[in-house]
């Protein structure tokens, strides 16, 4: 993870208004947020903060992590491109081998979700062909087959869709070329199409995704409500604040 910086309001927007952002809520959310991942049993590193960099706190897009294997990728947006040497700093502490899309390729990492052995990457927004063409050459080896997904009104493919702990995905299959997804579980509200998986039946949802909690939680899944509002103004979701190592990658 990494701490939010004091300009976090200046962070890009795409697809919504820009409204006001309150970096001391954010903080603060930014802690509760770390408190519920670690209560699941994971142990948190912080990438050294950035702070001229305001959208660095969005840790997932700088880096794709795969088995033992950290690749840095090269945002789609100019600006946050600064991003990438401080993770990758991080990555090589804790062990993991480094590659990386080289120009004038681009991925984001939010366009990467990793199922079981697939690989389901967007394209068509901050991630291009050619980014996704270098991913799909680096996770082969390792027994990944890549499925490439045109995005629509989506800034990442992971803004319309995730998936649950047993590998099903949820989400607003119109925002994505909905045919190159297995089908693809609508839920209550908006908010609810964001869920990150924790291990076991541990599932980090927005509490703004209220019918979604409740949806889950009557299913059996360990729902953790996090309050991220405060990034959620700058499209962010659940999985954008954080990137999950298991400890056998390492």
């Amino acid at each position: 993870m990494r701490r939010p910086g004091p300009e976090l309001a200046q962070g890009i927007v795409t697809h919504m208004e820009r409204t006001p952002v309150d970096p001391v809520l954010a903080a603060r959310q930014y802690t509760i947020y770390q408190e519920a991942v670690a209560s699941a049993g994971w142990r948190v590193h912080e990438v050294e903060t950035a702070p001229a960099l305001p959208d660095s706190v969005f840790v997932e897009d700088p880096v794709v992590v795969c088995e033992d294997l950290a690749i840095l990728a090269r945002p789609g947006a100019d600006t946050r491109r600064g991003e990438v040497d401080g993770v990758e700093a991080s990555v090589r502490l804790l062990g993991l081998r480094v590659a990386r899309i080289e120009a004038p390729g681009t991925l984001d990492g939010g366009d990467v979700l990793q199922v079981g052995s697939t690989v389901y990457v967007g394209v068509g927004g901050r991630t291009d062909a050619d980014g996704a063409a270098q991913l799909e050459q680096l996770v082969k080896p390792l027994g990944r087959e890549v499925v490439r997904v045109e995005l629509g009104r989506a800034l990442h493919l992971k803004s319309a869709v995730t998936a649950l702990p047993d590998g099903s995905l949820i989400g607003l299959s119109e925002l994505v070329d909905a045919d190159a997804l297995p089908p693809v579980r609508r839920p209550p509200e908006e908010r609810g199409a964001h869920v990150l998986p924790l291990g076991g039946r541990d599932v980090l949802v927005s509490a703004a995704a209220h019918e979604t909690v409740h949806e889950l939680a009557a299913e059996g899944w360990r729902v953790l409500p996090v309050d991220i509002s405060e990034f959620e103004k700058l499209e962010a979701c659940v999985t954008c604040l954080s990137v999950l190592i298991p400890d056998r990658a390492r």
